[in-house]
C-alpha cells in the first residue's frame, strides 16, 4: 500500500511538471509587420524591433497567462489560413470579427471596438461615400476588409489594396480613386491633421470626412477545436480591461475614446453564413481572367518588340550599343519585378506627379522591360544558331544585310525561338499574379478576394485554376503545330 502511494505521489509530480512545461510553452502569434501604423510595425529608430499597439497588448497578455509569445510574419491576407493550417497558435493583426470568419476560426472577446472613417482629397467636394457614388467614382480600401464589403453592399466602385499606405498615396495624387475607407485607427495615422505620435505618416493633400461609422470588433483568431486557448485569451483581455492597462495601451497610441467603455458589454458577433457561392465567383473570376489576359498579351507584345531590338543590338550593333544592349540585359534580369513594379507605380510618382502611371499601364511596363531581357537572350541564342555561310551566300546573291537579316536569318532562327518564347508566355500569365501590389485585380486576386470573403477554397481554387488552363494550354498546341509546320518548311 505504501509503495502504491508513493508511485501515486511520484505520477502528480510528473504530471504536474509537464503540465507546467505546457503552460510555459511559446506561443507563436501570426500578424504581417507591413499592415502598417498603428497595429504592427517596424521601428523606424531601431528596425529590426517591431512596436505598435498591438505589440503594446500582446506583451500585456502575455504577462496576464504567464505564457511567452513570439511574433511569427506572416501576409495579412493568409492569417486566417494560418491559423486553420496550425503554422500560427493565435493571428491578431487589426482582424475584424466577421461572420464569414466565424465559420474558419474561433474568435476573442474584442480588445477594440473600429469604425470605418472616409477620406478624400483636401480639395475635395465629397463628404460621403454616397456622394462618391452618385458621382460614379471609386474608393480605395483593403482587400476583404469590412470596408470593402460594405462598399460592396452599397454597390460603390472599390479599388483594392494590399497595405494601408498605398491608397491614401494614390488618393493624394488623384488618381484612380476619389476617396478612401479603412477603419478609423489607420485613417488617424494616415490622414488626420495634426500628427497623431511621432510615428505618423500624416499624407499631405488628403483629409478626414464626416464622423466614423459602421462600428465593429477587432478580436483575437484561434484554431477551432482550441477553446481552451480563447478561454485563456479571454481572462486575458478581461484582466487587462479591468485593470486598466487596456484603456493605457489605447491613449498610449491616441485611438482610445468613449466607445470603448463599451468593450466590457461586447463579445463576439454570431456566427452567419457565407454568400460567396461558386455560382457567384464565376462572374468575377472571368473579369479576373480578362484582365490577366491583357496585362500577358500586352506584355509579351513589348518584350518581343524591346528584345527583338536588344538582340540586334547586341550582335550587329556598334561597340556602344553592344554595351548598352548587355546593360539593358544584366539590369532587368538582376532585379525582381516586383520591385520594377514597385518602382514604376510609386516611385515615379513620389519623383513627380506628372509621371504617375495608371496601374494597367506600370503593370504592362514593367513586365515588358523584365520579359524583354530573356527575350533578347533566347533570340540572340537563336541568330547565333544560323551558319555564318548564310550571310555569306546572301551577299553573293547581292542582298543587303537588313533583306538578309529579315529574309534569311530571321525565318530560320524562329525555329529555334519559339519552344523558350512560348514557355516564357505561359510563365507571364502565371507571374502576373503579383500585380496586385500595385492594386490591379486580376485572376489570382480575384481568387483571394473571394476566399477571404467566405468562397470554398477547393471549388474556386479549382474553378481558377481551370480558367488559367483555359488560357495557357491552346498556347502549347500552338506552338508544336508552328513547330511542326515551319519544320518542314524550306527557305
Amino acid at each position: 500500500m505504501k509503495r502504491c502511494s508513493v508511485l501515486l505521489l511520484a505520477a502528480l509530480i510528473a504530471n504536474t511538471s509537464c503540465s507546467r512545461q505546457s503552460e510555459g510553452e511559446v506561443l507563436r502569434w501570426g500578424a504581417d509587420p507591413d499592415g502598417g501604423i498603428p497595429y504592427v510595425f517596424a521601428d523606424p529608430e531601431g528596425p529590426e524591433k517591431y512596436i505598435g499597439f498591438e505589440v503594446d497588448l500582446i506583451e500585456a497578455i502575455s504577462r496576464e497567462i504567464g505564457r511567452p509569445i513570439r511574433l511569427e510574419k506572416r501576409t495579412f491576407e493568409n492569417l486566417i489560413a494560418d491559423v486553420e493550417r496550425g503554422d500560427v497558435d493565435l493571428a491578431m493583426n487589426g482582424l475584424e470579427i466577421l461572420p464569414e470568419r466565424l465559420q474558419r476560426v474561433r474568435f476573442s472577446k474584442p480588445y477594440y471596438l473600429y469604425q470605418l472613417q472616409l477620406a478624400v482629397k483636401a480639395d475635395s467636394p465629397f463628404t460621403s461615400i454616397d456622394e462618391i457614388r452618385e458621382k460614379s467614382k471609386a474608393i480605395g480600401t483593403l482587400g476583404g476588409s469590412a470596408a470593402q464589403q460594405l462598399l460592396d453592399e452599397r454597390k460603390i466602385e472599390s479599388v483594392l489594396y494590399e497595405e494601408q499606405e498605398g491608397p491614401y498615396r494614390d488618393l493624394a495624387l488623384g488618381r484612380r480613386i476619389a476617396g478612401v475607407l479603412l477603419d478609423y485607427p489607420a485613417a488617424l495615422y494616415y490622414a488626420a491633421p495634426e500628427k497623431r505620435v511621432k510615428f505618423g505618416r500624416n499624407i499631405e493633400g488628403v483629409k478626414l470626412v464626416g464622423t466614423p461609422f459602421a462600428a465593429g470588433q477587432y478580436g483575437i483568431a484561434v484554431h477551432k477545436s482550441n477553446g481552451k486557448l480563447q478561454a485563456t485569451l479571454n481572462g486575458a483581455i478581461d484582466r487587462l480591461r479591468e485593470s486598466g492597462e487596456l484603456q493605457r495601451i489605447l491613449e498610449k497610441w491616441r485611438i482610445w475614446d468613449s466607445s470603448q467603455e463599451r468593450l466590457k458589454d461586447a463579445s463576439a458577433v454570431v456566427q452567419g453564413e457565407s454568400h460567396v457561392t461558386l455560382q457567384s465567383a464565376i462572374p468575377l473570376l472571368w473579369a479576373g481572367a480578362k484582365t490577366t489576359v491583357l496585362i500577358t498579351v500586352a506584355s509579351m507584345l513589348l518584350a518581343v518588340a524591346i528584345g527583338l531590338a536588344i538582340a540586334i543590338c547586341r550582335m550587329y550593333g556598334p561597340w556602344p550599343l553592344r554595351w548598352l544592349a548587355t546593360l539593358h540585359i544584366e539590369f532587368f534580369r538582376g532585379i525582381p519585378v516586383l520591385l520594377l513594379l514597385y518602382f514604376l507605380y510609386y516611385g515615379l510618382a513620389a519623383i513627380s506627379p506628372s509621371l504617375s502611371l495608371h496601374p494597367l499601364v506600370a503593370a504592362i511596363l514593367g513586365f515588358g522591360l523584365n520579359y524583354g531581357a530573356y527575350e533578347a537572350e533566347i533570340y540572340r541564342a537563336g541568330f547565333s544558331a544560323i551558319p555564318t555561310g548564310q550571310w555569306e551566300a546572301a551577299a553573293s546573291l547581292g542582298m543587303s544585310p537588313p533583306l538578309t537579316f529579315r529574309r534569311i536569318i530571321l525565318p530560320q532562327a524562329m525555329r529555334v525561338i519559339l519552344p523558350p518564347m512560348t514557355n516564357d508566355f505561359v510563365a507571364l500569365f502565371k507571374d502576373t499574379s503579383v500585380v496586385s501590389v500595385i492594386a490591379v485585380t486580376e485572376l489570382s486576386k480575384q481568387y483571394q478576394i473571394l476566399t477571404k470573403s467566405g468562397g470554398s477554397y477547393l471549388e474556386i481554387g479549382l474553378a481558377t485554376a481551370a480558367l488559367y488552363l483555359i488560357m495557357s494550354v491552346p498556347l502549347s498546341y500552338l506552338s508544336r503545330y508552328l513547330e511542326h509546320r515551319w519544320g518542314h518548311r524550306t527557305i
